[in-house]
């Protein structure tokens, strides 16, 4: 068809990439080693940043953004902390699960104080 690329240019990057030309894609950074190491930079001082740890392992911040979110399973900072998907789940459901105790035995008091 009229987009396909001519034989031309189908040749030189024949060519080329016989001669050991890549297609210019980045090394994939991601790397078990890389994973664990930022794991235990994260469980050593839970308070860095994405740009700290980016900067000590020498990678950009969206490739450790990246192994934090889909590696580690650790999503964001909570007070001042990363903290698990799972771990930030299992907080919240124990702290509805206490709201609820606290309605259900004292619902007049509780309404009370939050309607004025």
């Amino acid at each position: 068809g009229e987009s396909a690329p001519s034989f031309t240019t189908v040749k030189y990057w024949v060519a080329e990439f016989k001669r050991g030309r890549t297609s210019g894609r980045p090394n994939e950074v991601t790397t078990p080693e890389m994973v664990k190491k930022i794991h235990k930079m994260v469980l050593d001082d839970r308070r860095l940043k994405v740009r700290e740890l980016a900067d000590m392992v020498g990678i950009s911040k969206s490739a450790v953004h990246r192994i934090l979110i889909e590696n580690l399973d650790i999503w964001r900072k909570l007070c001042a902390r990363w903290m698990p998907r799972l771990e930030q789940k299992q907080r919240r459901e124990d702290v509805s699960i206490e709201c609820l105790a606290k309605f259900r035995s004292n619902k007049a008091e509780l309404l009370r104080r939050f309607i004025t």
